[in-house]
């Protein structure tokens, strides 16, 4: 979509993508108990839930504490967040806040330094502090 002002053409994007992101939420200090479908049967008493899951850690299956609610309208998205906000869910109070966009962080992006050696420690790993093996 073009858009001319002041004798320039100003482009804008229209992402589709921004209307679903209104109606995502984000669920945070999940119960380590919680599965997504009771997190699903949770919110469907605010209105329709098109989607849900619980964030769960790759290796050993275990909730990451956090996940994401998809609404099925506006309002639904308003009277979850209004229900479930700073409310008991499975003994943990919940954060419910409208997702934001995932950043545009590359993969294999630097970490940031917070000084110090690293992993790499140099020498002979205690043979400076004292510890001889005569064997």
């Amino acid at each position: 979509m073009w858009l001319a002002e002041g004798g320039r053409l100003w482009t804008i994007k229209s992402n589709a993508n921004t209307h679903k992101m209104e109606k995502k939420l984000y669920i945070g200090n999940l119960a380590w108990t919680t599965t997504t479908e009771s997190l699903k049967a949770a919110f469907s008493k605010a209105g329709e839930v098109v989607d849900a899951i619980v964030m769960t850690e790759k290796m050993s299956g275990r909730s990451r504490g956090f996940g994401f609610v998809t609404m099925a309208t506006d309002e639904a998205t308003d009277a979850a967040i209004a229900m479930w906000n700073e409310q008991d869910l499975e003994g943990r109070n919940l954060v419910v806040n409208r997702a934001r966009p995932k950043t545009d962080t590359p993969m294999g992006a630097p970490r940031r330094d917070f000084g110090g050696r690293g992993n790499d420690r140099g020498g002979d790993r205690g043979a400076d502090r004292g510890f001889r093996r005569d064997y």
